[in-house]
């Protein structure tokens, strides 16, 4: 077989350009117009139960044809029913206008404003602390640099005792709500009792440092502080009615008082630094309630004892009523000694000695090579030196040390 375009042309004369155009668009025309008569009656001819009532009351969609074209009219809304209730009129005053696109303003678009969030309720610790106890206004929370600050603060400002009367804290620390209980529980069961066994009464707290957003030690890149999470505070002591103060590290306060207050602030807090520790806490205390590994405490503080008050430079005085030492007694019979050998030696040579007037020459008058022997003779009996005791010891404990050796050989 042969498909080619001539054989195409001869078998479909209609296929060739320019031949049976007009036969062509007739039969279009016609076979649209049959299509439009028909689809009415054929949709009527569908069984109502198949679709229910979904092609029932639908207008037929109007056929556009290449001949003429009909203008379909735009479907209108039902009326409402006569029974159902009429819509309450909106209030202008309270209706909402969204603005058209062309009506906005040209400026940047408005943000929504956020809803504000509902205040936190106190905790636990916050309810318990009253009036009553603590002058400890709440605080914002803190949330600074590097872990820096906390939540639930208080600034206590002063401590409640039993008797309504409050100590001041000077000046008033940002702390933790926990801590500030704690420390107002110490100061109202310990201090108190130790302030009026002194006679006087409790006036003033000294707060050296409270919340502080700082290394250990205020060492710059060191570990935070518990001065930076504001759950510690460092003690320098307090001050009393009668204008007396009380100063922790200080070697003059009295010793037990100091002892008292170590053993009560290590029971109650889990760090107790003082002097003695690291050399930073010489002259303060450090307190706070840091949280460790199985409970564990760190309570490091020295009670020096108090400094002398005159440095000893020189020996004291030898009292009067002491004994005679034996030196001095030794000292005393070799000098009493010396005198005796001379005095012994002074009359031979007087008596031996003539006068001048005698008329015997000068040489005769000297003392005799006897004499002179004689008198150094007598020196060495008289004046035998301690070395010389000491040689003839030696001497004659040689045999015996001698012997020894010599039976521990065998």
């Amino acid at each position: 077989m042969n498909f080619s375009a001539e054989t195409a042309r001869r078998k479909w004369p209609i296929a060739a350009p320019g031949r049976g155009s007009a036969p062509m668009v007739t039969v279009a025309v016609a076979l649209a117009a049959c299509f439009a008569l028909a689809e009415p009656a054929f949709a009527a001819r569908r069984h109502p139960s198949l679709f229910g009532d979904l092609f029932g009351g639908r207008p037929a969609k109007p056929r556009r044809s290449s001949v003429h074209s009909a203008a379909a009219p735009v479907p209108l809304p039902k009326p409402r029913p006569v029974e159902a209730p009429s819509a309450a009129p909106q209030n202008p005053a309270t209706a909402t206008t969204v603005p058209l696109p062309h009506e906005r303003p040209a400026g940047p678009a408005a943000t929504a404003t956020p809803v504000p969030a509902p205040p936190p309720q106190p905790s636990a610790c916050r309810l318990a602390l009253t009036e009553e106890i603590a002058i400890a206004p709440s605080v914002p929370d803190i949330h600074g640099p590097g872990g820096c600050g906390g939540e639930d603060l208080v600034r206590l400002e002063a401590i409640v005792l039993a008797d309504k009367h409050r100590v001041s804290l000077k000046p008033a620390a940002t702390l933790r709500c926990g801590m500030a209980t704690v420390l107002a529980d110490w100061v109202r069961t310990e201090v108190e009792p130790l302030a009026e066994g002194s006679g006087s009464e409790l006036r003033d707290f000294d707060n050296f440092d409270s919340y502080d957003c700082r290394g250990r030690n205020g060492v710059v890149g060191a570990q935070l502080s518990e001065h930076g999470r504001a759950n510690a505070i460092d003690v320098r002591g307090w001050k009393l009615a009668n204008g007396q103060s009380v100063e922790l590290t200080d070697r003059n306060v009295p010793r037990v008082l100091r002892e008292t207050v170590l053993h009560s602030v290590c029971a109650r807090f889990t760090t107790v630094l003082g002097p003695g520790s690291d050399g930073y806490h010489e002259d303060h205390i450090h307190l706070d309630l840091m949280e460790r590994h199985n409970n564990y405490k760190i309570c490091q503080w020295n009670v020096w004892d108090p400094m002398p008050q005159i440095a000893p430079l020189m020996p004291a005085e030898r009292p009067a009523e002491a004994p005679r030492r034996q030196v001095a007694d030794h000292a005393d019979k070799n000098d009493e000694a010396k005198p005796e050998a001379k005095s012994e030696n002074k009359p031979e040579n007087k008596s031996d000695a003539k006068p001048k007037g005698s008329g015997e020459p000068e040489a005769a008058q000297d003392d005799g090579p006897d004499d002179a022997q004689k008198a150094d003779s007598s020196k060495p009996d008289a004046g035998k030196s301690k070395s010389d005791n000491k040689s003839d010891k030696s001497q004659s404990d040689k045999p015996a040390t001698k012997k020894r050796r010599h039976s521990r050989r065998s």
